[in-house]
């Protein structure tokens, strides 16, 4: 009998441990519902918040799957699907009821090609993982692309400007997040980043840096920080054209 009870205790155990991911993914998906209802209130400020959760709670799912040995194609394909509402679906919806809606046509012609792009972005990501370079991301990743949105309406939120005063800067930012995502640019994956190799001390002294800098101003530095990856894509897709190309004689 206690033999039998300590099998069904460990059979509970190792399905807790299993739906330990995709508890993460689930937070990550509410996260950016959250944010779609957010924004239908018109509280912009909460729901670009609420897509920076959705960013950390994803990048949480993948490594608690891999430390706990639970990664399953379940668990990935209900990620892409989280990962289509938090950074695909909701960072649209968010601009276009800030600052889109004004425009018309135009306004959620460009939420839709964000959209759309996600959509696409993902499905490349899930059929060529096995294919690509895994240090460099084909296009910039959807994360990345939903954090520059939502950064750029905290930070005019914060700033007091409305999105009627910077439509055409956000329907403009908006598609190049989106074209980003389905271009063939590189971005720097940092999946070489080994945490378990030592590292020198100013390495440690600059992560210190990096979080006392965004303590100080959350939305500023975040959106900086995801404007400058954004932008990596295009510089390091001109410096390998560079590198490659022959001398002139």
């Amino acid at each position: 009998m206690d033999e039998f009870n300590s099998r069904k205790t460990m059979n509970l155990r190792k399905r807790s441990i299993y739906l330990l991911p995709n508890l993460f993914t689930t937070g990550a998906l509410f996260s950016g519902f959250y944010a779609i209802v957010q924004a239908m209130n018109g509280k912009f400020e909460f729901a670009a918040i609420a897509i920076f959760i959705a960013m950390v709670l994803d990048a949480l799912d993948g490594r608690v799957a891999r430390l706990t040995h639970t990664e399953s194609e379940f668990g990935a394909q209900y990620d892409s699907l989280s990962d289509m509402v938090s950074f695909g679906v909701a960072p649209s919806l968010v601009v276009y009821e800030w600052a889109l809606k004004g425009m018309g046509k135009w306004g959620w012609f460009a939420a839709f090609i964000y959209c759309a792009a996600t959509a696409l972005r993902l499905a490349r990501f899930n059929t060529n993982i096995e294919v690509v370079d895994k240090r460099y991301f084909q296009g910039l990743p959807s994360p990345a692309a939903a954090a520059l949105i939502a950064g750029f309406v905290w930070v005019m939120h914060d700033y007091e400007i409305t999105g009627e005063d910077v439509r055409w800067y956000a329907g403009g930012l908006t598609i190049f997040a989106g074209l980003s995502m389905v271009s063939n640019l590189p971005f720097y994956s940092f999946k070489d980043f080994n945490m378990r190799k030592s590292v020198p001390f100013i390495v440690i002294f600059l992560i210190a840096l990096f979080f006392i800098l965004i303590s100080s101003y959350p939305p500023g530095v975040l959106f900086a920080l995801f404007m400058c990856y954004a932008v990596s894509g295009p510089v390091m897709w001109v410096w390998r054209r560079k590198s490659k190309s022959p001398p002139i004689a």
